[in-house]
């Protein structure tokens, strides 16, 4: 029974060397790109940091000198779970590991990835990308525009009964978080505030949220920009009905008469999607942020879903040249710029603090603005027809 036994766990451990070694390798790129959401070296890149950074995502040896789990079933179970939304246990057919450590590969790599990879893509906007950012709105027929926002509800199923009334909102009926985010046309993330009740709307998460932080403390990239003759010094985002009106917005017109607005409610709806499809995007990359949350606890779900935001903005940056039919980055003028970008220290005191706040609700701005725009809009409408 002794030789039975060892031989038994000799079959066992060459059977988990096997899996751990053709984890990954089994899958041609276009396999591997379907089930890991990203590419290959994109997701061993993630692997290889996570490595540096913890100790448990490395290769340890027991007291019998057995061999644990490789960094590869880690991280490979930790996406099955946030590309597909399955059950912990639902992995141990392919990866060899249990349900609880499962979930415990999950929060240590969630956390990991937000940890290594916040910085860099979930950064604010820098000069450079301001100016990237500008191009691209004045060559889609918004100068000034840094992207659109909106909010999406995540659904939360394990919430406990005693905050439920704080999380349940008479539209959806279950409980919810909410996400505010920010997006460009390449699908970008540019700013992602989670962990608001789901009973809130709109307006209560932007006046809770950081979105406009870097703007009252002074560290935004000044903007200065024209539109139909008229000089603006702020960057707008893209809006539907529900947000004030401010000098940060531009909303669409509620039932537009005349050719001109309606041309106009036309571009802004079509262009304000932006924010809509990289929604879209998220939730299909990773099934978890799609489905009801199982976690118990809040700040596991916000690593859950910053570190699925920071990977959705990885892949976007790896991908960004071979999808036919994205932006084309490198051919918007980039010689002669139509908006400046300027940064510089700015000491904060209260009356400027305040002075800054009231500017960017200014509604008479807001108003101009989109005059001007309905305006600017019109007339290369009218230059495009003349010269097809």
């Amino acid at each position: 029974m002794g030789n039975d036994g060892s031989k038994f766990l000799s079959l066992l451990d060459s059977f988990s060397t096997s899996i751990k070694e053709n984890s990954i390798s089994c899958y041609t790129d276009d396999q591997f790109r379907r089930r890991f959401r990203m590419r290959r070296h994109v997701f061993l890149r993630i692997v290889e940091a996570l490595g540096n950074h913890d100790n448990y995502f490395q290769t340890r040896v027991d007291a019998v000198r057995r061999v644990g789990l490789s960094p590869l079933q880690k991280c490979t179970a930790a996406i099955r779970l946030l590309a597909y939304g399955v059950p912990a246990d639902n992995v141990d057919d392919y990866v060899r590991i249990g349900e609880s450590t499962t979930v415990e590969c999950l929060e240590r790599f969630v956390t990991g990835v937000y940890t290594i990879f916040g910085p860099q893509y979930l950064r604010r906007p820098n000069n450079e990308d301001t100016e990237r950012l500008l191009r691209i709105g004045e060559a889609r027929g918004f100068p000034g525009m840094l992207g659109s926002i909106d909010c999406m509800h995540w659904e939360w199923k394990n919430c406990p009964v005693a905050w439920k009334g704080q999380f349940c909102r008479g539209d959806h009926g279950k409980p919810t978080i909410m996400l505010e985010a920010v997006a460009s046309y390449d699908l970008w993330i540019w700013h992602a505030f989670f962990g608001t009740p789901g009973s809130n709307n709109d307006i209560n998460v932007l006046n809770t949220s950081n979105v406009f932080f870097d703007i009252l403390e002074g560290e935004a990239p000044m903007v200065q920009y024209s539109v139909n003759s008229t000089s603006y010094n702020m960057g707008y985002y893209l809006a539907d009905g529900i947000y004030p009106e401010w000098s940060t917005f531009v909303k669409t017109i509620p039932m537009p008469q005349g050719e001109k607005r309606k041309l106009f409610a036309k571009r802004q709806e079509s262009v304000r999607k932006d924010v809509e499809r990289a929604f879209g995007v998220l939730q299909s990359r990773f099934a978890i942020v799609r489905g009801p949350a199982r976690s118990w606890h809040m700040n596991t779900m916000k690593h859950i879903m910053y570190a699925c935001i920071i990977m959705h903005n990885m892949i976007v940056e790896d991908e960004r040249d071979i999808h036919d039919g994205n932006f084309d980055y490198d051919h918007v003028d980039n010689d002669t710029p139509s908006a400046k970008v300027s940064h510089g220290p700015h000491p904060l005191f209260l009356e400027t603090y305040m002075q800054r706040r009231a500017h960017m609700r200014e509604k008479q701005i807001h108003h101009q603005l989109q005059a001007d725009l309905v305006e600017h809009i019109w007339e290369h409408f009218r230059h495009e027809n003349n010269e097809n």
